[in-house]
């Protein structure tokens, strides 16, 4: 109340609330003090007890209502409340996140600076940390990643394997969580046809068992898919292809998935948490995704 825009409204707003007060203070006045009593007692009676008029509620309205006037005075003396007045205790909302954000900073400073000095070995090993890092994960990445971090929906991969699209390094991770991720496959149907999408397949598939002897669509395969994927299949992390020499499919193995895959592409986006996490709930949740180091 006490930061007003300019000086006119400020003291239009004291105005008004003196004003206020003040009508209430008479309105009050005027029923328990200045009713015609004499009028009140010349009134036909109805029914033994029902006259015309009115009568002012009971005495201890009054005292109530005068208890509640005092108040509300003392609050607009010491509070802000009558425009730019700031009250005599000088509080404001300003000065009490000032002093939140003090109180925060000198009990957590410690804490935080633990976190952000140590290695993430030690932060895996601190076991307070991990179920606060699990209870900021099940917050912010449960809704797609599932509880357990296994993923869900043939749509959000798992984060318990060692298949990473975009790499298990602490940064590529941290990465991740800061700034998201948006993965592109293009769709291949146009530029190889039916009958090319169903040898990729073939071959992709036989890149996941380790079949070495099935070269059905790899002419197709080194042409098109090699310069995200590699000529092996190995995937680039890099570019956030995948590794299609294991037995890991996000989107699934089956040739319905497949056809969808390559025939008409996939697109997958990670937001970025830069603006919902702070860097000491990222890191922790760079520890607790990351593969656990053995000492």
């Amino acid at each position: 109340m006490a930061d007003m825009p300019t000086d006119f409204w400020a003291g239009w707003i004291m105005v008004l609330t003196i004003v206020s007060l003040m009508g209430f203070v008479w309105l009050v006045y005027s029923i328990y003090f200045l009713a015609n009593k004499q009028k009140q007692e010349e009134s036909p009676i109805w029914d033994e007890t029902l006259s015309e008029d009115a009568h002012p509620a009971p005495m201890w309205w009054f005292w109530l209502t005068l208890i509640a006037l005092v108040l509300t005075v003392v609050y607009l003396i010491l509070y802000p409340g009558l425009g730019s007045f700031s009250g005599t205790l000088k509080w404001s909302q300003h000065g009490r996140l000032d002093h939140s954000m003090s109180h925060y900073q000198k009990s957590f400073s410690p804490k935080r600076n633990y976190v952000l000095n140590r290695t993430i070995s030690e932060l895996q090993a601190n076991h307070v940390i991990m179920e606060s890092a699990q209870r900021i994960f099940e917050q912010n990445c449960a809704a797609c990643h599932g509880v357990n971090g296994k993923g869900q929906a043939s749509m959000f991969p798992n984060l318990k394997d060692s298949d990473w699209q975009w790499g298990s390094s602490e940064e590529a991770i941290w990465q991740s969580i800061k700034h998201g991720r948006r993965a592109i496959m293009v769709g291949w149907k146009d530029a190889i046809g039916d009958e090319g999408v169903s040898e990729v397949i073939n071959y992709v598939k036989a890149l996941s068992s380790n079949d070495h002897t099935n070269d059905q669509g790899k002419e197709i395969f080194q042409q098109n898919c090699a310069a995200c994927h590699g000529l092996q299949g190995e995937g680039n992390p890099v570019l956030g292809a995948p590794n299609l020499t294991d037995d890991i499919w996000l989107y699934g193995d089956s040739d319905d998935a497949l056809i969808q895959t390559i025939a008409y592409g996939r697109e997958g986006v990670m937001p970025s948490f830069d603006k919902r996490l702070d860097e000491i709930q990222i890191r922790m949740l760079t520890a607790l995704l990351m593969p656990v180091v053995e000492q």
